[in-house]
């Protein structure tokens, strides 16, 4: 039998962007998430660019679904979860 190898120094863990779910590696927010000072983008700029990015990825659906698959994947990220435009799509 053998032993587990330890991870290797070089490989960093990883975790999730609470805005958005980008795997990030250090904080809390990814870069497309933040300012330049580093603080959470405001949520109607954050939003109308993750609409903007759900229309590229299916152009097939209309502004309204994907405005409403947004907020949908929205109310799953800490950040905006308790958002009063997010709440209501649990």
């Amino acid at each position: 039998m053998t032993e587990p190898t330890p991870q290797a120094a070089d490989e960093t863990a990883t975790h999730s962007c609470e805005s958005c779910g980008m795997p990030i590696e250090t904080g809390r927010y990814c870069t497309y998430c933040t300012t330049d000072s580093g603080e959470l983008q405001p949520f109607d700029e954050r939003f109308a660019r993750m609409v903007a990015w759900q229309e590229r990825r299916h152009p097939e659906q209309s502004r309204t679904d994907a405005e409403e698959a947004t907020l949908a994947y929205l109310a799953t990220m800490p950040a905006w979860r308790d958002h009063p435009r997010v709440a209501g799509h649990r």
